[in-house]
């Protein structure tokens, strides 16, 4: 902040202690502002697997007070996507299929995480055949497939083999390095390499000391890799994909730089600054504080407190004090702010009420992005159904050559469950009126039943199709007129049920009679 004020006129008799004066005024809290102010450079770096984390997490210290916005745009992303169905026409296909998703519906849903957040996601499918399992897993007898997602850090990107025309991987590389306290108490390390093609795994420890790994070539039952790479926005002519946060990354780091000066500013202003009207600055330093040879006073590197003081004795007309503030420290920094924040809700396809805004002001927000976040999600699960139905088939291949079963196919098919923006008043309105409207214009004669109800069948999930091909599945025709015959059955037997009591009635009313005429005649 710049010193406000009027301009004093030092004595000369202390014009060579002006170094002093300085000093004195800075430990009054007063900073002199410089007259070449610096151009802001934004610092961007490429996002990584490290960084890409650390912005999830909120860790890089460079980044603190905007990587918050990187989890909300991960998370409302993998939230909405879901994880996929997989339908097989084999039954016993599809029995497998279930029982072994169902198990890792968790490790599915990390697997979009990591390939949005980190760009790539590895999964490798082992089959433990290990006698600790038997205890643990009584019920896989023979062995078990094992869904192992790979931390991106072990992928050997610089070499992989891959087919110089389809780019496909020929052969897998994974480095990892771990350490470990042996028995004496000493450190140690080792790195240990795995190269994985169709015909072989070689294990190899390339540094350190071995920690208990059988090294040497092993054969692959498999005939094929086992591992499925998960790649977000990867293009045609790259091996890898993009990270989510590689395009909000520069915004998140200059809302950061932003908040971080705004903060500064506010609390170097926030505390407000006393400011002087001086005539006679000697005459006004012996009145008030005693001092009455400045030149002395600072030579002793002498301070002025003002703590605790509740007023000053001015000798002079026009002497005055008052304080120094800022009306606003963060005025501009707030429409910055806020100008960088829909920057990072247009930039990642993010309805800004992720990010924790009040519903109200949202409202607009979640009629109109809601669309586009949708589209987002489709796009999403379609860049990673390919890779989705390459593992149901190497988990149906696995399968089939471990226990014997042979499937009459290993194609599978992906369901995902419905992104429907309404809520369930909106719904339950929207049927209403459909039903409303298919009523009247069946009644009318002007849309047939089948019509209606296969027009309705698109709004409500339970119904199904008008005329079902599969005999073992019931058409809505024969549902609608089965439910009509048990409604009068129900009402024929309702009916009786009050004919009888009418009757049971009449006999009570006759009796009475009956027994009143007795007594009469007796």
């Amino acid at each position: 902040m710049s010193f406000i004020g009027e301009m004093v006129r030092i004595p000369s008799k202390i014009a060579g202690e002006i170094s002093r004066l300085r000093q004195t005024v800075h430990r009054w809290g007063i900073r002199i502002a410089s007259s070449s102010p610096g151009v802001y450079q934004l610092r961007s770096e490429p996002v990584d697997y490290q960084l890409a984390r650390e912005l999830y997490d909120n860790t890089n210290d460079a980044y603190k007070l905007g990587a918050a916005f990187a989890k909300p745009v991960i998370n409302t992303t993998v939230g909405f996507m879901g994880i996929p169905r997989f339908v097989s026409e084999d039954e016993d296909a599809q029995a497998v299929l279930d029982e072994f998703f169902g198990e890792h519906s968790s490790l599915m849903q990390m697997t979009h995480l990591g390939g949005l957040r980190d760009g790539d996601c590895w999964v490798w499918l082992t089959r433990e055949e290990s006698e600790e399992n038997s205890a643990l897993y009584p019920e896989a007898v023979g062995g078990r497939l094992v869904y192992n997602i790979i931390p991106p850090e072990m992928i050997a990107q610089d070499k992989l083999k891959r087919h110089p025309i389809t780019g496909e991987i020929i052969e897998y590389v994974l480095e990892s390095s771990c350490g470990w306290i042996d028995e004496r108490g000493n450190l140690r390390k080792c790195k240990v390499q795995e190269r994985i093609n169709r015909d072989a795994r070689i294990t190899t420890i390339i540094e350190g000391d071995n920690p208990g790994i059988e090294e040497g070539e092993r054969e692959n039952p498999w005939g094929f890799i086992p591992i499925v790479q998960f790649s977000n926005e990867r293009d045609p002519g790259s091996a890898f994909g993009k990270s989510e946060l590689e395009v909000i990354e520069p915004f998140i780091k200059a809302y950061h730089d932003v908040m971080l000066h705004a903060i500064q500013g506010s609390k170097l202003h926030s505390t407000p600054k006393l400011k002087l009207h001086l005539k006679d600055v000697d005459t006004f330093l012996s009145v008030n504080f005693g001092i009455t040879d400045l030149a002395e006073f600072m030579r002793k590197g002498g301070e002025l407190k003002i703590d605790g003081r509740e007023a000053f004795i001015f000798t002079q007309d026009g002497e005055d004090a008052d304080f120094a503030e800022v009306r606003s420290a963060t005025g501009d920094a707030k429409e910055l702010l806020q100008l960088l924040f829909w920057c990072i809700v247009d930039a990642s396809q993010t309805p800004e009420f992720a990010f924790g805004t009040h519903t109200p002001s949202s409202l607009a927000s979640v009629k109109e992005q809601m669309p586009v976040l949708i589209k987002k999600i489709d796009r999403k699960r379609e860049q990673f159904a390919d890779s989705w139905k390459r593992l149901a088939r190497m988990v149906l291949a696995m399968e089939s050559m471990a226990s014997g079963k042979k499937f009459a196919t290993h194609a599978v098919e992906l369901v995902w469950d419905e992104v429907d923006p309404r809520g369930d008043k909106e719904v339950a309105e929207t049927i209403e009126v459909l039903v409303r409207a298919l009523t009247t214009a069946v009644n009318n004669q002007i849309m047939s039943h089948e019509a209606a109800v296969s027009f309705l069948a698109k709004y409500v999930e339970t119904m199904n199709d008008y005329e079902s091909d599969d005999p073992e599945v019931m058409g809505e025709k024969d549902r609608i007129v089965q439910d009509m015959l048990r409604r009068s059955q129900l009402e024929d037997a309702q009916l009786a049920e009050d004919e009888q009591k009418m009757i049971e009635q009449v006999l009570a009313e006759i009796q009475k009679s009956q027994n009143r005429g007795r007594d009469g005649d007796a």
